[in-house]
């Protein structure tokens, strides 16, 4: 019996131990860094590290993360002269950033990714109404740009279709989303006659996301805080609004107040049933139920957050989400109610200055 029950307890501890672990990568737009944080199952973070930008003096408006499909290479955009890509390495067994070299942008960036497999990196420029596509390198350094492609005003967010067959770009100043066809063989874009969405006038579209069945994409505008879902349609790329709620939370009313919406970004669970978006004018995050069917949202409700939330995301078990308030210089996590979508309130730390963006990543 006793044998018995040190076996088993010596095995629940090899699981323990052999558990891949996560971590939080958070960037940091004013102290030009990114701050490093290790998650617990239970939510706990833990700061592991501080890592500078190698040869970045001045701050940018933003720093974009992109981490690369095999988990290897952290990428962060920085959006003052000069305009380069910092890549990192990824510890893969300490989660731990280690600079590897920088790399030219074609602007000011506010949004950069990968494509599905790794070998470019797409970009949006807001004040540059561009996009470009630079290629990378085995190492995870970028290469000069590849493709520099006049878009509408301020395109956002530059993200591809999860088969990696299109690529999409919001332009936030001309209320539409551009749909560019992606050759992965050639690593070309080819821009299509016309947009994939146009959307309602000064609405302001912003950050998307598609859902994990690749059925759905959901889109956060901007000016007038709408929360849209789409049908999404692989084959044509085309997207076909299904629904239009709010960001707002409840109550909300800016033309007695004087406050305008002012939504920033939008993340979805990786078993595709919770949404998420936060408004940086009432500091808050709003959850909501996903129809995996129909793929229509239904309201939770708003929390307050860190102020001036621009940016948030999910880690890979979907039971934490990690929002960070550019005007806080800090980070509160929270837990996902596992039934309802709703979050509760973990703990709030320290990052460094003007924090912006968050990654997740559990190493393999």
């Amino acid at each position: 019996m006793v044998t018995t029950l040190f076996t088993a307890f010596a095995l629940v501890l090899g699981a323990r131990a052999g558990m891949a672990e996560t971590f939080a990568y958070v960037g940091n737009a004013d102290s030009n860094d990114i701050s490093v944080f290790k998650i617990a199952e239970n939510g706990e973070m833990t700061p592991v590290q501080t890592a500078a930008f190698t040869g970045v003096e001045k701050p940018g408006a933003s720093t974009p993360l992109a981490i690369t499909p095999d988990h290897r290479v952290l990428i962060a955009g920085i959006r003052s002269q000069p305009f380069v890509a910092v890549s990192f390495a990824i510890d893969q067994k300490t989660g731990l950033l280690s600079h590897i070299g920088n790399g030219p942008l074609a602007d000011s960036m506010a949004n950069i990714a990968t494509d599905r497999g790794g070998k470019v990196l797409f970009s949006a420029s807001y004040g540059g109404n561009k996009v470009a596509l630079n290629p990378l390198a085995a190492d995870g350094v970028v290469g000069e740009p590849r493709q520099v492609i006049p878009t509408g005003l301020n395109a956002h967010a530059f993200l591809p279709s999860p088969d990696n067959r299109f690529v999409f770009a919001t332009n936030l100043g001309s209320d539409q989303v551009l749909r560019f066809a992606f050759d992965a063989g050639t690593g070309a874009l080819t821009p299509s006659d016309q947009p994939a969405v146009k959307t309602p006038e000064k609405s302001g579209p912003r950050h998307f996301v598609f859902h994990p069945n690749g059925k759905f994409v959901y889109l956060v505008h901007e000016l007038n805080g709408d929360v849209a879902a789409y049908g999404y349609e692989a084959k044509s790329g085309a997207w076909n609004e299904i629904q239009r709620t709010t960001a707002l939370p409840e109550g909300f009313n800016g033309k007695d107040s004087g406050q305008k919406p002012w939504a920033a970004d939008i993340h979805i669970t990786p078993d595709g049933r919770f949404l998420y978006a936060s408004e940086r004018t009432t500091n808050t995050l709003t959850a909501y139920k996903v129809d995996g069917s129909s793929g229509k949202l239904t309201t939770v409700g708003s929390v307050p957050t860190e102020k001036q939330p621009r940016g948030f995301n999910i880690d890979p078990t979907g039971h934490y989400l990690a929002a960070v308030g550019e005007l806080s210089d800090g980070m509160t996590v929270y837990a996902i109610d596992q039934s309802s979508g709703a979050l509760s309130k973990l703990k709030s730390y320290a990052t460094g200055k003007k924090p912006n963006w968050v990654e997740f990543l559990t190493l393999k």
